[in-house]
């Protein structure tokens, strides 16, 4: 688990490509920030790899940063390129595959009623 970081302290996260390289045959993240409100994550992926259909409680915002990869959202798949943004409501099953080497960056939100 990633070290709790207080919401009243700012953080930067500098040279991830060289710290969180794209490892063949593999899925690496590194967790940047994690607090009462926020985690965010960056992700690696070689091509071929998966995530299998989970969910979150959270309110997630999914950036790729490089590559493309296939990303399905409640059975709709979208083709996501370098820059591309989903926002995952709380609750919303995803998956995805990286048809090239990937970096994307997750940040996951927690929303009150």
């Amino acid at each position: 688990m990633a070290k709790h970081s207080p919401v009243s302290e700012s953080s930067a996260h500098m040279d991830l490509t060289d710290a969180l390289p794209v490892v063949p045959e593999s899925t690496t993240s590194r967790v940047l920030v994690n607090n009462d409100v926020m985690r965010i994550v960056q992700f690696t992926f070689d091509a071929g790899e998966m995530l299998t259909e989970h969910a979150s409680p959270r309110a997630v915002a999914v950036q790729l940063v490089s590559g493309r990869m296939r990303f399905t959202v409640e059975g709709t798949e979208h083709g996501m390129r370098d820059g591309d943004v989903i926002y995952l409501a709380p609750g919303a099953s995803h998956s995805l595959v990286a048809e090239t080497a990937c970096r994307m960056s997750l940040v996951m939100v927690d929303v009150s009623d």
